[in-house]
């Protein structure tokens, strides 16, 4: 049955009614969070250290530079290199008694210039073994934990990044390449509190960043950035840090603030509701890129030399967030290459980078491939005169009753 618009139509009246009600009060924040950043006068210094220093109940970004630094792009080089991946997956089925799960890794090798070529392949992976499907202590305990939906979601971003190494070591060593990722760098969803120690070091010590080092270590001998791309971002890290400066104490202390103030009558609370993409809209002219910020992610403190910055930059009339390891934002060269590349790859993409798209296209399995690979399963078991279990809702689900 399809959803009936009829009644959910005066909701959504109510809701446009509500949006457009806090637009004033919201241009209103957003000035005022404009005239901290553009504030030159601005201590950056001692902006850390009140960031350090503080008892803040949100995350900040540590500048590296002044707020409102911008930086025109670079013109791309004669010739150069646009390699990215992206994954989809077929999540373990717990309705069917044969356990497994699918990964699809896309990607997209694009050269320009003299020797211009594409090349485009996807290549997916069947996990039914149990040391796919288990991660199993290694303290003796003998706790197993299943390898299925977020936790299936890391070990795709992870492959991503064993392609991206794979595909850099392949690159020619004259010419500039960029290597490009969707979505963040900053591995958050490994910090919920369900995650036990051992998956976290072995996603992200023996895996995630075990990729970075290799994909530094190529680096090294090549002329390569690496970059991820997050389309229109929700973060407001560095309104995080308009919100510290604009605090009255010294050292910040929210506690502190909410116990004096039980009115909820906060000073940061003059840039409620602004978001980082909003301060980068107004601040930047198309095609501009910010200056550097540090995340302040608890997790990055494994990160090492791989710890994450980020900068934004303006595609026409949207901001997107470029997040890069230290190694590429200590280096200026790297830095103004992925900036360059990042915006060509836009401007070729209809606004979105061509790369990823194409790696996407690659990646993607749809609603049919994931019935089409549920039968070849079942004709497998089927040939080999096995049972094949499925749960009383999976096959309800299936079956049209009324």
């Amino acid at each position: 049955m399809s959803l009936d618009l009829d009644r959910i139509a005066s909701q959504v009246e109510k809701m446009t009614d509500h949006i457009d009600a806090g637009n004033e009060e919201r241009q209103k924040h957003l000035a005022r969070a404009m005239s901290v950043l553009c504030d030159n006068s601005l201590n950056i210094d001692d902006l850390k250290n009140k960031i350090v220093s503080g008892k803040i109940s949100w995350m900040p970004a540590e500048p590296v530079e002044n707020l409102s630094n911008r930086y025109r792009p670079e013109q791309p080089p004669e010739n150069f290199a646009v390699v990215a991946t992206d994954g989809s997956q077929i999540d373990v089925d717990r309705h069917h008694s044969t356990r497994y799960y699918l990964i699809n890794i896309g990607s997209v090798h694009l050269e320009y210039g003299d020797s211009a070529d594409a090349r485009l392949e996807s290549a997916p992976q069947l996990y039914f073994d149990k040391t796919d499907l288990v991660m199993t202590s290694p303290d003796g305990s003998n706790r197993e934990v299943a390898i299925e939906g977020t936790l299936l979601g890391i070990k795709r971003d992870i492959e991503e990044f064993k392609h991206l190494a794979q595909m850099a070591a392949s690159l020619k060593e004259e010419i500039p390449a960029l290597l490009l990722a969707d979505g963040t760098l900053i591995r958050w969803n490994l910090m919920s509190k369900d995650i036990p120690e051992f998956i976290v070091s072995e996603f992200l010590g023996k895996g995630f960043l075990k990729c970075l080092d290799d994909i530094k270590e190529i680096s090294e001998g090549k002329n390569i950035a690496l970059a991820s791309y997050i389309s229109f971002p929700r973060s407001s890290d560095v309104v995080g840090s308009i919100r510290i400066s604009i605090c009255p104490y010294n050292p910040v202390n929210c506690d502190k603030c909410r116990r004096d103030n039980p009115n909820g009558n906060y000073a940061c609370g003059a840039v409620d509701g602004v978001q980082d993409k909003d301060l980068f809209l107004t601040l930047l002219d198309s095609g501009e890129r910010s200056g550097i910020f540090i995340s302040r992610s608890s997790i990055q403190e494994r990160y090492g030399i791989h710890r994450i910055y980020f900068y934004y930059v303006k595609i026409e009339d949207e901001i997107a967030r470029i997040e890069i390891p230290e190694w590429i934002a200590r280096n200026d060269t790297l830095l103004n290459m992925s900036h360059t590349l990042i915006l060509d790859q836009c401007r070729r993409g209809q606004g979105y980078p061509v790369a990823l798209s194409e790696a996407h296209e690659q990646a993607v399995v749809t609603a049919a491939d994931r019935e089409n690979l549920q039968k070849l399963v079942e004709a497998s078991l089927s040939e080999k005169n096995m049972e094949i279990n499925t749960s009383a809702k999976s096959f309800s689900k299936r079956t049209r009753w009324i």
